[in-house]
């Protein structure tokens, strides 16, 4: 597991390739502007941040699909992270439009081709 300011596809790929083979686990927080990715399960990487000072309202699982880099299939909101019923979320994925819009800003600020 790895927090990321900026990782290549081929990265992705590496990672892709030790775990899933298709896929690389990510939690975001969309506050502090943070990308942490490659573990096996999501909250392992939820409970990184939140010991790092991150708040659990701010924190969002996903999915990155290193083939599809460029794509509409490339990035998946979809974690047991994200079912958080008192915040309006009641689903794996993530039901709050701007905030899918702010982890996708942040995923495209964070992989490079």
């Amino acid at each position: 597991m790895r927090q990321v300011a900026s990782i290549s596809i081929s990265e992705l790929e590496e990672m892709a390739a030790h775990m899933y083979g298709e896929l690389v686990k990510g939690v975001v927080d969309v506050a502090r502007g943070v990308v942490v990715l490659d573990a096996d399960l999501h909250v392992d990487e939820e409970q990184f941040l939140l010991e790092q000072g991150s708040k659990q309202a701010d924190l969002w699982g996903i999915n990155l699909y290193p083939e599809y880099y460029g794509g509409d299939d490339f990035l998946e909101f979809d974690s047991m992270i994200n079912i958080r019923p008192a915040q309006g979320n009641r689903s794996r994925g993530v039901e709050d439009e701007q905030v899918q819009q702010k982890i996708r800003e942040l995923i495209a600020e964070v992989v490079h081709g």
